[in-house]
């Protein structure tokens, strides 16, 4: 089987030289999928892993746009459509320097399996900008995503490509993007999600993907007959994710320690409370600062500068961050402090080498595209509220949240239960978001 593995693998390697991070991730689903596939009759021979990791459509395009100085600019942007076997693309816009084919195409790639498993009518997509919202004016970002979507908007469509926020891309730029859709296109339509309250948001799209991931390692130690209660948690990063994963673990009586951004992390012994947390959104969000500012205010913290958390003792390791910022070393550092559950907040925070050390370790391991999948569940929930011109309440949006990610739990013991009672959350996700889109495929025929 590992020579299958390396065949097709040496398919897609040539196909995409150099795509570093687009061939992880193909590899991570080719290593239980490719075994799945030669088992079962109805997908073998007809290359459905080989057609959904090559994008329907790969856009690329040029944004030119001024600065505040008068400077034009040059920007490029993407729009990777990689699979809408069973519903329109669906997937964010990444606004970040390290932004490229490789970048989105991965990112692509995971969305198809992410949305497969929300149970809800929708394909993969993702898209993006090398631009750097950092150090810019609110101007010159509105310049920027006009510019963006004069481009963008002849891809999409509430029936065609529905994109939403990611780094980046906040309720600000989904603001400019969709205020520009809606001139060139004359019409208010649900083309974006994200959107805000007042004009066809809505309620907890901002806190889903950090609930979702709780409410995922929730189901995870429910099968163990745990609770989060009094479990120490380290987190990663300091945006939406970060934040409201770790607001939900105050709320389930966790003990957050860890928060952080690209300077540093904080370590606070006492635990992250309502007050504390409310000062890092402020902090993240309205002052733009860096989370070196937090011992300022709450001295019996330490602020460990250019370092990731995951040094720290811990029951439960959030990387909310961005992807591969957890390494094998990172792991086995985990797994030596008594480390039991890791779940990515992030897209692929974990590499390759660090998911082998933690399910060797019979760590209980949540992959991304299982448990971050709250984000594009919601979004999902805001584009059936469009479409219904109805908006459903917080109490509402928020149950169907936890149902979504309960089924998404239970899809994935259903397929990745291994002997020993072990759950392989990778395998399960892995299988369970293929089985729905290659179903699809199949019935579609050859397109």
């Amino acid at each position: 089987m590992e020579q299958e593995v390396k065949a097709f693998m040496d398919q897609v390697e040539k196909r995409n030289p150099h795509e570093v991070e687009f061939l992880q991730a193909v590899q991570e689903v080719a290593e239980t999928l490719v075994p799945f596939i030669s088992k079962h009759k109805i997908y073998a021979g007809k290359k459905i892993l080989s057609r959904i990791a090559e994008p329907e459509r790969l856009i690329s395009f040029r944004v030119c746009w001024v600065d505040d100085a008068g400077e034009t600019q040059i920007n490029r942007g993407y729009r990777v459509q990689m699979n809408s076997a069973i519903g329109p693309y669906k997937g964010g816009l990444r606004f970040h320097p390290t932004v490229n084919q490789s970048v989105l195409k991965f990112l692509a790639f995971e969305q198809v399996f992410k949305n497969s498993l929300t149970t809800l009518p929708m394909g993969g997509g993702k898209g993006g900008s090398d631009f750097d919202p950092k150090g810019k004016s609110d101007d010159e970002i509105m310049r920027f995503c006009h510019a963006f979507m004069t481009e963008l908007f002849r891809h999409i469509g509430p029936y065609t490509d529905i994109p939403a926020g990611d780094i980046g891309v906040g309720a600000r730029e989904i603001g400019f993007l969709f205020g520009m859709y809606k001139k060139l296109r004359n019409e208010f339509t649900g083309v974006l999600t994200g959107k805000g309250l007042s004009w066809g948001g809505s309620q907890i799209r901002p806190e889903a993907t950090g609930y979702g991931a709780v409410y995922f390692t929730e189901s995870m130690f429910k099968v163990k007959d745990q609770t989060l209660d009094e479990k120490v948690v380290l987190i990663s990063g300091s945006g939406n994710v970060a934040i409201y994963a770790a607001e939900k673990c105050i709320q389930l009586k966790a003990k957050v320690v860890t928060m952080s951004d690209s300077s540093g992390y904080i370590y606070d012994k006492d635990g992250l409370d309502t007050e504390k947390l409310a000062f890092i959104k402020e902090l993240k969000n309205i002052k733009r600062g860096r989370i070196s500012a937090y011992v300022k205010v709450y001295p019996s913290a330490v602020f460990h500068p250019e370092k990731s958390p995951w040094s720290e003792q811990c029951d439960i390791a959030f990387p909310c961050a961005t992807q591969n910022e957890l390494l094998e070393e990172d792991a086995r550092e985990l797994v030596k402090n008594g480390c039991v559950c890791v779940t990515e907040g992030a897209n692929m925070p974990c590499s390759i080498e660090a998911v082998e050390v933690l399910q060797k370790a019979k760590v209980l391991f949540a992959p991304g595209k299982a448990s971050n999948a709250g984000g594009v569940a919601t979004s999902g929930l805001e584009m059936t509220q469009n479409a219904l011109r109805y908006k459903w309440t917080r109490l509402e949006v928020d149950e169907k949240l936890q149902e979504i990610m309960r089924s998404i739990h239970a899809s994935c013991v259903e397929y990745g239960k291994e002997d020993g009672g072990y759950v392989n959350y990778v395998k399960g996700a892995n299988i369970a978001g293929f089985v729905k889109v290659a179903d699809a495929v199949i019935a579609q025929g050859v397109v």
